[in-house]
């Protein structure tokens, strides 16, 4: 009799259990947003995919259940790449990094990997459970409800797709500007009002006869150095590089101080770098240091510009070099569909990409001597009599996490402790980042030796990428700069730029946007600038090595409107 009443109790107790869990997931989940517009919007958005999946499925626990697990979700997958990026969850974000190696990827980030396995192994088991002891609602008649079942969906997806709308019932959330909605933590508001984020916009540019009045000068062709023959240019992006030795942590410590940041007699330009991105996001450094174009000058969508801008790039400085004879290839750390590599890279310019699988390397985990003996294996079977070489090179040594091995298991002196004053969990992030630098600081003497000691004349560009987060812990620690550079400090990095032939010394900024790096390539290595390249370095003297911030009220607009109205350098 007992066991009877507990069979006839447990979809009750299954129900109950469900909507508790519901309930929990929404304070989780809406009560996590910062204000009570946004909370009530997210709420709203809950009920009513609970609706629909309550239609779906007529069995109410099991819809309880996805409803608030996947808001739930969400929000964890939100809250760490705010945490490792230091920018809020979009929707296109699902729709690009599951085209490319999404479990590669997922395998450097722990937190997110394993999350990922417990949603696939306990997720269904869970689910399984309750479906077997959920109430199912049937009808007695099937047309009926059928019918019901397809109208409640219509109604309850409409009324989601209503609270949507830009000028529906929460207007006011869309209202924000878009640094806010990047910026502040309301992190499922803001994956919701931005459904179309992937969308590129163009920046808001001047007219055509105010581009021409400032531009039409630019459009003369240059003429190239004396210096002989067109010299090899060898550039490499040290991903997730910084000089850490303005941070507190770092003061007066002599493993803080690296010959990889210091100018010497090759030096022909050196300084602080300006990036767009932090704690990740190399793919826009890449498109930057190559399409002489911040991808954020394209508003958020600018984010997946392997995806959506590369496409439709009509010059960049591989384009300008292979019209120049150069061989225009590329070293990779990983397999070439990764982000769509292969295909941007060859819609940058490139001749070939040299991918891990093509270099046997171990993907994801070369060193940079390893990948710097890749990149002279590849420039040995690209090179050919007459024809000069432009070779990018992007290493993975630095990327995150730094806490993966324990401090035990670091080698001297770094297992002792370098960074000072500094909480256990920071401590071991740094002192990781520095031990891994100290081997790319002997790996870039390496490929200086390479490349720049011998008779052909060559360019060696290397520069940092975006800031590691640390798991977060980067951000907040103390650093000296100067007052002008305060601002913009989760953003900077370094840039050096060497040869082994005798020029003049480039112009020095206080601090350098990324975009203006191909001008300093040309410069240095005395090529002829065609008509962007010529503007591009016109914006970076006029500016002060500044791009989207320029201080000269009114330049920036008519240099894009003459760049893309008139040279057409994106379509």
């Amino acid at each position: 009799m007992r066991v009877a009443s507990l069979r006839l109790l447990r979809p009750y107790i299954v129900l109950g259990a469900a909507l508790a869990f519901f309930l929990v997931c929404v304070v989780l989940a809406a009560g996590g947003e910062p204000q009570r517009l946004q909370q009530i919007f997210v709420a709203s958005l809950m009920l009513c995919t609970l609706g629909a999946l309550l239609a779906v499925l007529a069995r109410p626990a099991t819809a309880l259940v996805l409803a608030g697990g996947v808001f739930v979700g969400l929000r964890f997958i939100a809250v760490l790449k705010m945490q490792y990026l230091e920018s809020t969850l979009l929707p296109a974000d699902f729709v690009y990094f599951a085209r490319t190696s999404l479990v590669d990827t997922l395998r450097h980030y722990p937190h997110l990997y394993a999350l990922g396995i417990g949603l696939c192994v306990l997720g269904p088991v869970l689910l399984y459970l309750v479906w077997r002891g959920d109430l199912h609602w049937r009808g007695r008649s099937r047309w009926r409800a059928g019918l019901l079942r397809v109208l409640g969906v219509v109604g309850f997806a409409g009324m989601f797709w209503m609270l949507l709308l830009p000028h529906g019932a929460f207007a006011q959330l869309h209202a924000r500007a878009a640094w806010d909605e990047m910026s502040d933590d309301a992190l499922l508001t803001d994956f919701f009002v931005n459904w179309r984020d992937a969308e590129v916009q163009l920046p808001r540019m001047s007219n055509a006869l105010a581009a021409q009045q400032q531009w039409a000068g630019t459009a003369m062709p240059s003429s190239p150095a004396a210096h002989g023959p067109y010299p090899d240019i060898v550039q490499v992006l040290e991903e997730s590089t910084f000089d850490p030795s303005n941070f507190d942590a770092c003061r007066d410590v002599a493993l803080c101080q690296f010959a990889l940041f210091r100018a010497d007699a090759r030096t022909r330009g050196a300084g602080v770098l300006r990036v767009h991105t932090f704690g990740g996001g190399t793919w826009v450094s890449e498109f930057a240091a190559l399409t002489g174009m911040p991808h954020d000058i394209f508003g958020p969508g600018g984010m997946y510009a392997p995806f959506v801008l590369a496409p439709h790039v009509r010059d960049a400085l591989p384009w300008l070099l292979r019209r120049l004879g150069y061989t225009t290839i590329a070293v990779y750390p990983t397999v070439g569909s990764f982000l769509n590599g292969r295909n941007a890279y060859r819609d940058y310019g490139f001749d070939h990409l040299y991918d891990a699988s093509e270099l046997q390397l171990d993907e994801w985990e070369e060193s940079d001597a390893q990948m710097f003996a890749a990149a002279a294996r590849a420039y040995a079977l690209a090179k050919r009599p007459g024809h000069p070489v432009f070779m990018m090179v992007l290493t993975v040594n630095q990327h995150g996490p730094h806490d993966d091995a324990e401090r035990p298991k670091l080698p001297e002196p770094w297992r002792d402790g370098v960074a000072r004053g500094l909480a256990p969990a920071t401590a071991l992030n740094f002192d990781t980042y520095l031990w891994r630098l100290h081997d790319s600081d002997l790996a870039m003497r390496g490929l200086e030796h390479t490349f720049l000691d011998r008779p052909q004349p060559t360019i060696l560009l290397h520069f940092g990428d975006h800031q590691p987060s640390f798991n977060g812990l980067l951000r907040g620690l103390p650093r000296t700069l100067p007052p002008g550079l305060r601002p913009y400090r989760d953003e900077l990095t370094y840039y050096v730029l060497k040869s082994n032939f005798p020029g003049p010394v480039l112009p020095h900024y206080p601090m350098l946007d990324i975009a203006f790096l191909p001008t300093m390539v040309l410069q240095a290595a005395g090529l002829p600038a065609d008509a962007y390249f010529a503007a591009a370095t016109t914006l970076r003297d006029r500016c002060g090595g500044r791009f989207d911030d320029c201080p000269v009220p009114g330049l920036l607009a008519s240099y894009e409107a003459w760049v893309f109205e008139r040279l057409h350098v994106y379509q």
